[in-house]
């Protein structure tokens, strides 16, 4: 099966995955550039034991908004209302988007400006992209990512 097909496989059947198997189906998925991230996503995580694993949920987590390459918000919420907004103080900011090397292979990453953290991304399909979080105090005590989905809106 390949790697876009078992990642529809995982979403349909609950998102439960191990680390390793994020980690072989991220390494078989293609990169992108930066500018195929422009407009709006929502995101959703994968179960996977990862200590990150619902955080984003307590907050309201809906996605990402990529305006353009320097005009990034990491991290939309929406309220109780069900209105989304750019939660600025969990992200502390906001974000922009480069070409980054990671794994050996250069791909979109987004940069947060005031965060040690990048999440790089691949490509799925033309609408859905795997990300990996990675940087200080984000990677669990075994040394594993944290993986979540984007799909475009």
């Amino acid at each position: 099966m390949n790697a876009r097909d078992r990642l529809a496989e995982i979403r349909d059947n609950g998102s439960k995955v191990t680390p390793d198997e994020l980690d072989r189906l991220w390494a078989e998925l293609p990169t992108l550039r930066p500018e195929d991230l422009i407009g709006t996503w929502k995101g959703s995580e994968f179960v996977s034991g990862h200590p990150f694993e619902g955080q984003l949920a307590t907050i309201g987590w809906y996605g990402k908004t990529f305006a353009s390459l320097t005009d990034v918000t990491p991290i939309v919420c929406v309220d109780e209302e069900g209105n989304r907004y750019a939660n600025k103080e969990w992200a502390r900011g906001g974000a922009s988007l480069w070409n980054v090397e990671f794994r050996g292979e250069t791909t979109a990453t987004m940069v947060y400006d005031r965060r040690p953290i990048l999440d790089h991304f691949k490509r799925i399909d033309e609408n859905t992209v795997l990300g990996v979080m990675n940087g200080k105090g984000v990677r669990s005590d075994d040394d594993r990512f944290y993986y979540f989905l984007l799909e475009r809106e």
